[in-house]
């Protein structure tokens, strides 16, 4: 044996004999519980000693003595000598040993793990912030800072309920939607209680994310690690963000436990012998955040939910946050609270926008953005999911603009969710589409959507999409005829539409619709553009709610000018059986006739200008924001016509009728909060038109000047404007119609019957939509709109002797 091994040898016997003499010093010790000292202290007292004639009594120093009455440990024999003279019995006042062993081994415990997470949480904060710290999706050229003030993020609300899983019935569904004016529902009013998604998590110690593809699942995630790592949201807790995607097929398919182990790689600084990564779970220090599980292949989908299970029930002090998509996967985490992302509203898409426009230093842009999406409800729906709104923002800040060609921005949104999402990120889907190419997956959709327009069905039952879905791949090739096999296979296709694209989303149990309503409307355009289906569209010219599905027909159409052509003779035919009408079409291309002194209006427009006074009494809070709409579309130059033409009162009556409209509403609508925003433009319209009446013809000016001065400003005083619309307007305009009336040009009072009214409405919104069609981003040769803009509002004697000729 050398010297070494000898020395060694040694040090080894010292050290278990000192661990002997240590085990034995701790057993001869005792000390008092706080409740023996109490006793002992009560029973000092009563035999009226203090603590040094106690220890003189003993015999000993009145260290021991003062060690007991401390709860700090003394010798054993010396302990009972002391309860004997006290009159205790020793083991009614001795502290449990075992109980002591294990509060020392506890603290130890706890001092070793709180040591061990702050370590950890300083070794990963890098690899935390590399991974969760920023966000880069579809073709963005670099990635965005995720948080802090250069931080892109926007908070999540939750919903406490899943909108799939509600009982309601259809009815219930559209009790928010009027279907005749057809308000757009991607905006839809909230009803089901919102909360902000940290506050959920708080809530719940395991919980469950779903939500539509790009609803913000895995972002939100991001959020929670970079929170915890900065110190704002469970500063004792050690994130683990895992892509379970990843993680299922990491080789030799490792357990969650020894998964994180590897991911985290404890500092050796520590030991291994110290404490343990499965400890610290023990102890709940763990934000375990899961992400993805819609995106684990099939065939290893029961091992990592069984992963999961076990984990989750091994270890259930730690937090748990799940995410996946929607109708995905069937399967049940019975400890998991299930909640559901919400769609963004208003005021999350404004916050996002300027968020993503301030970190690409351009904040004006912002500005015009959240204006562009008030203007275009459709476009606005799409914003409500994270994704879309990251791609119209992309396709914003190239040209500061929406493209002209709505089809063409919603097809690179559903080429976004159809391919491009998954593509991006290397996920491969199930084929549960049976084998469908992207061609015939939109070939489907366009079925379904026009299938259930037509109907007005908005939402639909699962068994009528079902039925739509076996009538469309029961002529696939190879396809099983068998119709219970047709019936498996159209509920797989429905299920796999809203798990992988979203595009058809469960509102209630069994209950279904587009994502989008403007995804509806551009699947049914589609379809009508595949099979020409141009003269079935044609007899929807008078509806609203397929004016969407009209623009995007033509945008498109590689031509349209026989599809306006059928427009125009449609609208001619509404009011080609009424003499009356055609007599008033007469009256108006005499109006137009007797104004072409003025050549820079076209007298199209002069005929939609006054073709406003009959229909005025039809006028609702959303039509009078309207009534200008034609004439404006055919000619930006008419209200110049009017103003300088010699007979400017025309407009002044004009207007003060429009004005009695909107004064009747207030007290008549539920829309006068739109009609209190379009009474003061109406208001400031009338003062200017009377200013160039006075000009025009200045012996008019004591007349009308008092009458302007009477007109409330309200930019200055909202209160006083308010005040005088509800008490003064009214008899205000009929003083103003009895001075205009009479230096008016005569106006023939025609006396329509509500019938005709009705019909010269719709006649009016047929020729509104065409000229939209016009005026949108299609190919139209100038011989035909030409042709349509010079006989748009003329009798059909006028429009036939103008063709002969």
């Amino acid at each position: 044996m050398t010297y070494v091994h000898a020395v060694d040898e040694f040090c080894s016997v010292w050290l278990k004999w000192a661990k002997v003499c240590d085990g034995i010093m701790v057993e001869r010790s005792l000390q008092a519980s706080l409740k023996g000292i109490k006793a002992a202290e009560t029973a000092l007292i009563g035999l009226s000693l203090n603590q040094q004639q106690l220890a003189v009594r003993l015999g000993i120093t009145r260290q021991p003595i003062s060690k007991f009455f401390n709860q700090k440990p003394i010798d054993r024999n010396l302990f009972v000598q002391i309860c004997q003279v006290l009159n205790l019995e020793w083991q009614d006042i001795a502290e449990d040993q075992d109980a002591v062993v294990n509060q020392q081994s506890e603290q130890n415990l706890d001092t070793q793990i709180d040591a061990l997470v702050q370590a950890i949480r300083e070794k990963i904060r890098p690899l935390i912030q590399e991974r969760c710290g920023t966000m880069r999706v579809l073709d963005m050229e670099q990635p965005i800072k995720l948080t802090g003030e250069q931080g892109i993020y926007t908070n999540v609300n939750i919903l406490e309920k899943i909108t799939g899983r509600r009982r309601l019935e259809i009815a219930e569904l559209l009790q928010h939607y009027d279907l005749e004016e057809f308000d757009r529902f991607g905006l839809s009013p909230v009803t089901e209680k919102r909360v902000p998604g940290l506050e959920a998590v708080r809530q719940f110690s395991k919980l469950m994310v779903l939500g539509k593809p790009g609803a913000g699942k895995s972002t939100f995630l991001k959020y929670l690690a970079m929170q915890c790592i900065e110190g704002h949201f469970l500063p004792d807790h050690v994130p683990v963000f895992i892509t379970l995607k990843d993680f299922a097929e990491t080789k030799g398919h490792p357990d969650l436990l020894n998964y994180i182990d590897r991911l985290i790689a404890m500092p050796s600084s520590l030991g291994r012998d110290v404490v343990s990564i499965q400890e610290m779970m023990r102890a709940g220090r763990g934000l375990i955040l899961l992400d993805g599980l819609d995106e684990v292949r099939e065939e290893d989908t029961a091992r990592v939910i069984r992963q999961i299970r076990e984990f989750s029930d091994s270890f259930s002090a730690n937090q748990f946050v799940i995410t996946c998509r929607i109708a995905a996967k069937e399967y049940t985490f019975e400890r998991f609270a299930e909640v559901e992302v919400a769609d963004f509203d208003q005021e999350q898409i404004a916050t996002f926008a300027t968020n993503w426009f301030r970190v690409k230093n351009d904040p004006v842009k912002a500005d015009r953005f959240i204006q562009k999406l008030e203007e275009n409800k459709s476009i606005q729906e799409l914003a409500t999911s994270p994704l879309l709104l990251t791609l119209l923002c992309l396709m914003f800040g190239e040209s500061a603009n929406f493209p002209a060609n709505r089809s063409e921005l919603y097809k690179e949104g559903l080429d976004v969710l159809l391919k491009k999402w998954d593509a991006k990120r290397n996920i491969e889907r199930d084929q549960i589409y049976k084998n469908l190419s992207l061609q015939r997956k939109e070939d489907l959709l366009s079925q379904i959507a026009l299938t259930t327009f037509e109907n007005k069905d908005y939402f639909f039952k699962q068994k009528t999409v079902e039925a739509i879905i076996a009538d469309f791949i029961r002529n696939l090739h190879n396809q099983d005829p068998n119709p219970e096999v047709l019936k498996l296979d159209s509920e797989a296709v429905l299920k796999s539409i809203e798990a992988q694209h979203g595009l058809l989303v469960e509102r209630a149990k069994g209950i279904y619709s587009f994502s989008h309503l403007t995804f509806q409307e551009y699947f049914a355009a589609r379809e009508i553009v595949a099979n020409s289906a141009y003269p079935n569209l044609i007899q929807h010219n008078t509806e609203r709610r397929w004016r969407e599905v009209f623009l995007l027909t033509v945008g498109m159409m590689r031509t349209v000018d026989d599809f306006v052509q059928l427009m125009k003779r449609e609208t001619d035919r509404l009011l080609s059986r009424s003499k009356k009408l055609q007599d008033f079409l007469a009256w108006l291309n005499w109006k137009s006739f007797l104004d072409l002194e003025q050549p820079f209006c076209k007298p199209a427009a002069i005929r939609a200008f006054y073709l406003i006074r009959p229909i005025l009494v039809l006028a609702r809070a959303n039509d009078l924001s309207r009534l200008f709409a034609l004439a404006f579309a055919l000619d930006h130059n008419v209200f110049d016509f009017v103003l300088e033409s010699p007979r400017p009162t025309d407009l002044i009556l004009e207007l003060a009728n429009a004005i009695d409209a909107a004064h009747e509403m207030t007290f008549t609508s539920t829309e006068f909060a739109f009609t209190s925003v379009l009474a003061p433009e109406l208001i400031r319209g009338l003062s200017l038109a009377i200013t160039l009446t006075i000009e025009v013809n200045p012996l008019l000016q004591s007349l009308l000047q008092p009458l302007k001065d009477q007109l409330p400003n309200y930019g200055s005083n909202k209160e006083n404007f308010e005040e005088w619309w509800r008490i003064s307007c009214r008899s205000w305009t009929e003083q103003l119609r009895v001075v205009t009336v009479k230096y008016c040009s005569k106006w023939y009072d025609w006396h329509l019957n509500e019938g005709q009214k009705e019909l010269l409405r719709q006649y009016y919104d047929a020729n509104l939509l065409l000229v939209d069609c016009l005026n949108s981003d299609c190919y139209v040769s100038r011989e035909v709109r030409a042709e349509i803009e010079e006989t748009l509002l003329l009798p059909m004697a006028e429009i036939e002797k103008r063709k002969r000729a």
